[in-house]
């Protein structure tokens, strides 16, 4: 490349450095000087918009919640403040989630991040591709080794994300946190339901132990709560596997060699 390519190439990456800040910024960055301002118009509320729609798309509640008046600055400073590390549009909720956790919160809305998250969860499961592993269907929960789905998430909150909303912005934050289930069904959709402590321990466990038969985890589990393992709670617990398994967030066992 010649030294002309080469000046030319620096000019074209110094006009989009500039055109990008721009639009990012407009208060902060002068826009290219050569682009009529009505042209740059277009293209600044083009950006804005489109980066608008689609966080409102993934945080509807939190839209609604905080009201044009604090939705919107909290994009702009989205647009003017962060940098992605993805291009992906389907990803964009999760840039928006770092964003919040690096950002203060200065509008008196100190579940917004956990509410955030609790919302891009229902997209992250709809969307995902993970592939499910090989598993018996009908194996025993209970004597063989229980197997996660990976399209089941227990979710622990300090604030009570699935009530949040327009009419409800706690400011005391609760003395028990939020134990949630969330699931993929059959159709695609997403279902959330509450969870117990014992049972969220429980599907905690059988994700960070995933070699131990369900009765070890239940034995393990009634040491943990400070409970006998005798057969009664052994029977509850093994109720407990069967509805997981139920609802679809044990696939079944691990298939045997």
């Amino acid at each position: 490349m010649d030294a002309r390519r080469v000046h030319m190439a620096e000019n074209l990456q110094q006009l989009q450095m500039r055109f990008a800040a721009h639009l990012r910024d407009p208060a902060q960055h002068a826009a290219p000087g050569h682009i009529p301002d009505a042209r740059m118009q277009v293209y600044r509320e083009l950006y804005f918009n489109n980066i608008q729609s689609l966080l409102a798309a993934n945080f509807p509640v939190i839209k609604r919640t905080l009201g044009d008046a604090r939705w919107l600055p909290r994009v702009r400073a989205f647009c003017r403040d962060h940098r992605a590390h993805t291009p992906l549009f389907t990803e964009i909720g999760q840039e928006f989630i770092h964003f919040l956790d690096a950002a203060p919160d200065d509008a008196g809305t100190p579940w917004l991040l956990e509410l955030a998250h609790y919302e891009w969860m229902e997209l992250a499961l709809q969307i995902s591709d993970t592939p499910l592993p090989a598993h018996d269907p009908h194996g025993d929960v209970v004597d063989g080794t229980p197997l996660c789905s990976p399209w089941c998430r227990a979710l622990a909150y300090q604030w009570p994300v699935h009530r949040i909303g327009p009419d409800h912005q706690p400011s005391q934050m609760p003395p028990q946190p939020t134990l949630l289930l969330a699931r993929r069904m059959a159709d695609g959709s997403i279902a959330f339901s509450e969870l117990s402590p014992l049972l969220y321990r429980l599907l905690e466990r059988l994700e960070q132990e995933p070699a131990l038969s369900g009765r070890q985890q239940l034995q393990a589990l009634a040491a943990e709560a400070g409970a006998l393992p005798d057969e009664e709670f052994i029977t509850n617990g093994a109720l407990m596997l069967r509805q997981l398994r139920e609802r679809g967030c044990l696939l079944g066992t691990t298939p045997g060699p």
